[in-house]
């Protein structure tokens, strides 16, 4: 029997969805933070990361025997972990692109893309001194800039770009997941 339009099947479905995508980190008021699926490293899949240096290539295997896919020359470019093994995190970027990447070469530190879907058009975003809309204006930040994230409480994150550190809006930014906190 249908429940508000939804089929039984519909409803496993967005279950198994909130089970892949919320990290063992966030705190989403869910029963289903429990089954969060956990790499071999321990940490919970999926993750965000960022690079750690200039210049990582990302192979198409877990393996220095692979060829080099990408190379990024970025450090601090945030990247989203989808999965682990032995010493290599498969990566998924901004853009969508996948691939494999020596761990050493990837740091803890939260880092995030300014709305990369709008990279290349007119549409800055604000940069608030509180976590609120209506608030000062602190600077207009372009599409595809990369901040630090400081902290964020699901729906606001306070964030750092280059030297101007306030607030945005959290689904403006890609590297942190939706309702997802993080602290100092």
């Amino acid at each position: 029997m249908p429940l508000l339009g939804l089929s039984r099947l519909s409803l496993v479905a967005v279950g198994l969805a909130l089970l892949i995508t919320a990290p063992a980190h966030a705190q989403v008021s869910n029963e289903t933070t429990s089954a969060v699926k956990v790499g071999p490293s321990g940490l919970p899949l999926p993750r965000f990361v960022s690079l750690k240096s200039s210049r990582v290539n990302m192979r198409v295997g877990p393996g220095r025997n692979y060829s080099v896919d990408w190379m990024y020359v970025k450090s601090g470019l945030p990247m989203e972990i989808v999965q682990e093994y032995d010493n290599w995190r498969r990566v998924r970027d901004a853009e969508g692109a996948e691939g494999w990447i020596n761990q050493a070469l990837l740091s803890g530190k939260r880092t995030a893309i300014a709305a990369p879907w709008f990279k290349g058009k007119q549409a800055d975003l604000p940069l608030y001194s509180e976590p609120q809309e209506g608030a000062r204006t602190l600077a207009q930040i372009e599409p595809g800039a990369i901040g630090e994230v400081e902290l964020c409480n699901g729906t606001w994150c306070r964030m750092r770009f280059d030297g101007h550190k306030g607030w945005m809006r959290q689904a403006s930014i890609w590297g942190v997941y939706p309702g997802e906190s993080i602290d100092d």
